[in-house]
């Protein structure tokens, strides 16, 4: 391949997502430092972590309208230099009520990238799957560093250097960006910014038949994902009986596959056609979640693994399906708006499972999240066998 300038930009919107991710993963590992410095319960952390989540997810739509009017470059900068900024200002909150304010405003900087980098890659790819799969990239390989890295330096130094992590990963990368990629030209300057938020066109853009479908499957996907990412290893340790180092092997290999699976998605996307690889990977989970939740040996587990990973990419062949139907002048404001849904709503898999879990079991919890994989399954089905056309 010869290496061209817009895979210069590919790869460092990739790094830019390695970031994003990596600032809201470093604070995970060292919860229990957190607690035991503020002197605040499990709940009252649930309680910043969660608002960091939900702002996360609320910065997807005006990242698209910003986008639209200043430009995608411009954003992704913020995104990153705020990630890591804010993180060094996490580090330094002196009060519980200072560090929920720095996690919220963490997650709502880190929000403004991804929408953004996927319209820009939308623009620059033909085979968008696939640079949207390698584009995705950036979030399971922050998952297998951003827990080690952060839990290492944690036990040694505290929980304070090791949310301070993201900084150290975050400038360079800063730095690199505003170096090698140029200044995007803004898809629509003029617009005022009130025409952009009109509730009546906003609604009117979720509701198309060729956006309300794709995003009720996006809905149920994220809430499964969401919930695993949650879940996975606490699941292994109480309904299996794993020890935390098993579990936590586990979970490695889960994110192992999964960067790997983002590519291969993406690619099939591209080749075979956007609802037979979202497909391929619904029916992966259907089938991996059982294999998982039954675990009658490790070749079984392995293999359940292996097909849960795959369920959880399927990302980088729904985004591009929702790029497919947005005209290219809709496509930063009307994608932001799709992932501010799909990625709010999705986030009550973590409360979804764990209310789950407690009332029901582990079993139930997990056995339900297969069950939305494969009633999404079915959908697409029917959708192609009855030539429905969403």
């Amino acid at each position: 391949m010869n290496w061209q300038y817009r895979h210069t930009v590919l790869l460092l919107c990739m790094l830019a997502f390695f970031v994003t991710y990596f600032g809201r993963l470093a604070i995970s590992p060292v919860v229990y430092l957190i607690t035991d410095d503020f002197g605040i319960t499990n709940t009252l952390m649930g309680v910043a972590l969660t608002g960091m989540w939900l702002a996360y997810g609320f910065a997807q739509f005006p990242s698209g309208v910003l986008a639209d009017r200043y430009g995608e470059r411009l954003l992704i900068l913020i995104a990153v230099g705020g990630t890591s900024v804010m993180s060094v200002l996490l580090a330094l909150a002196p009060l519980y009520a200072a560090f929920v304010l720095a996690a919220v405003v963490l997650g709502g900087v880190a929000g403004l990238h991804y929408a953004v980098a996927t319209t820009l890659l939308s623009r620059t790819f033909d085979d968008m799957g696939t640079a949207i799969g390698i584009h995705s990239i950036g979030g399971p390989l922050a998952g297998l560093l951003a827990p080690v890295m952060a839990a290492w330096v944690g036990v040694r130094y505290g929980w304070r250097p090791a949310v301070a992590l993201t900084a150290l990963v975050g400038v360079p990368i800063f730095v690199l960006f505003v170096w090698t990629v140029r200044p995007t030209e803004p898809q629509r300057p003029d617009v005022p910014l009130r025409e952009s938020l009109q509730v009546s066109s906003l609604v009117g853009l979720v509701t198309r038949p060729s956006i309300a479908f794709p995003l009720s499957i996006a809905i149920a996907g994220t809430y499964v994902a969401q919930g695993l990412l949650s879940f996975f290893p606490a699941f292994l340790i109480a309904f299996h009986d794993y020890t935390p180092t098993a579990a936590g092997i586990a979970f490695s290999a889960f994110f192992v596959v999964r960067a790997g699976s983002q590519i291969a998605i993406g690619r099939a996307s591209d080749a075979y056609g956007r609802d037979a690889a979202i497909a391929g990977a619904m029916l992966a989970g259907a089938v991996g979640l059982p294999l998982v939740i039954l675990d009658p040996g490790l070749a079984v587990m392995a293999v359940g693994i292996t097909l849960t990973g795959i369920s959880s990419s399927f990302f980088s062949a729904i985004d591009p399906r929702f790029m497919d139907a947005l005209p290219v002048e809709e496509r930063g404001t009307g994608f932001g708006l799709v992932r501010t849904v799909y990625t709010v709503l999705g986030a009550l898999g973590s409360v979804g499972v764990g209310l789950t879990a407690d009332l029901f079991g582990w079993g139930v919890a997990f056995g339900t999240l297969g069950a939305l994989f494969f009633v999404s399954f079915l959908a697409l089905a029917a959708n192609r066998a009855l030539g429905l056309g969403y």
